[in-house]
């Protein structure tokens, strides 16, 4: 079973090279046709995107400004707020003992956040008191647990409002239309309760976009052509009865935000990763409606199988695996195939995201379970409240502030 260990993501459905930069001649002499993506972030990958446009080459996925945005939070407040955007109280950190005496100094509810590459989301920490001591606590366990490690971190402010996110192509001129807005589920358990995950589920649409997208993203275009960036950008905040308070960029493809915008992108990515290369393009073609997306994730998730000793090679199991609708909306992570057979592989547990739309909210959630419940695999958790805070009541309130257009 270690073959499909960590790099063994998709074994079986896609041809591999041990040495990408072997293939660039290929890619070259193919033009207009080829194009490169890249999928993440950090260890200078920001840069090597900027020297491969500089050599002629069609690439899509970042920039070493974007990788900066969302590694660097501090900077990235700094630029938000030179943009004119609004932020909240946020001081950036190089010594746990500062930051704690701090704390004790001007006692508050924070957020505690890491900057650079070797962090996870988990590593993460919303604070629930107003005298801050659970962020001084939990600050200190992580020091500990990384002493010698030298790293920055931030504190901000805690905002009470609904977490709702922007995003946009960006074709290294200006932002395609139209924009999506997304509202994300990061912890791992229903209620919102347990660790940050990254995501655990997201609802998004790409309908009444453009007048959130015009007080946040828009003001952003100027920047972002001045230093190539070429791909997807995706801003988060939380909105109240104050204003509009941006948190953290994701400067890449997010995870599983991609997978779950597909499903109302009528323009097939094929044409859309065109589309984004081309600086002449302002537009492409989106559906209506809102698309629900839920992660299914299995063991060791959210944590990994270095620290976690569980196995890979489960079967992945689906009802009419054969039915053109349904296979539309199973959006494959980390699986493999093992002779002929659809099996949990990689690092994570991250195994799949199951996807479902319809007119509303309510609607949308309701087709992603009817879908879920067509998916097996040994030992598998999602989270069953994907939306429901919006039908509750987010989506009332949202439309109150006057923020869809």
């Amino acid at each position: 079973s270690e073959r499909f260990g960590d790099f063994a993501i998709r074994a079986g459905f896609v041809a591999r090279t041990e040495d990408w930069r072997k293939e660039l001649d290929w890619i070259r002499d193919a033009g207009e046709e080829a194009i490169i993506i890249f999928e993440n972030v950090g260890e200078q990958r920001g840069e090597l995107q900027d020297e491969l446009r500089r050599d002629g080459f069609r690439v899509i996925g970042g920039s070493a400004f974007g990788d900066r945005l969302e590694n660097d939070r501090g900077h990235a407040q700094q630029f938000l707020a030179s943009a004119g955007l609004k932020i909240g109280q946020v001081r950036e950190f190089t010594d746990a003992d500062a930051a704690m005496r701090f704390i004790d100094e001007q006692p508050a509810r924070y957020v505690l956040k890491f900057n650079g590459q070797g962090f996870s989301s988990s590593d993460n920490y919303v604070g629930g008191r107003s005298d801050g001591a659970d962020v001084r606590a939990v600050l200190a366990a992580k020091m500990r647990k990384r002493a010698g490690c030298s790293t920055t971190f931030i504190l901000m402010r805690y905002v009470e409002g609904v977490e709702m996110g922007v995003g946009a192509w960006f074709n290294g001129r200006r932002f395609l239309r139209p924009a999506c807005l997304d509202w994300e589920h990061k912890r791992f358990f229903a209620g919102d309760m347990g660790e940050l995950t990254g995501e655990m589920g997201t609802v998004v649409t790409f309908e009444r976009s453009q007048a959130f997208f015009e007080r946040t993203l828009l003001p952003l275009e100027q920047s972002l052509r001045a230093h190539g960036h070429c791909g997807w950008v995706n801003l988060n905040t939380i909105v109240n009865e104050d204003g509009v308070w941006p948190l953290e960029f994701t400067c890449r493809f997010g995870y599983p935000g991609y997978a779950i915008l597909s499903v109302l992108q009528a323009t097939p990515w094929a044409a859309l990763f065109s589309a984004t290369t081309n600086p002449a393009t302002e537009s492409f073609e989106a559906r209506s409606g809102f698309s629900t997306g839920i992660v299914l994730t299995t063991p060791p998730f959210p944590y990994t199988r270095k620290d976690i000793a569980e196995p890979v090679g489960l079967p992945v199991l689906i009802d009419a695996a054969d039915d053109l609708e349904l296979q539309r909306h199973i959006h494959f992570g980390e699986v493999g195939l093992e002779s002929g057979r659809l099996v949990t592989s990689g690092m994570y547990g991250w195994t799949m995201v199951v996807t479902g739309v319809g007119d509303s909210v309510a609607a949308s959630r309701n087709a992603a379970y009817a879908n879920v419940r067509r998916v097996f695999v040994p030992n598998m958790r999602y989270r069953l409240d994907i939306g429901e805070k919006l039908v509750r009541g987010d989506m009332a309130r949202l439309q109150r502030l006057g923020l869809f257009g």
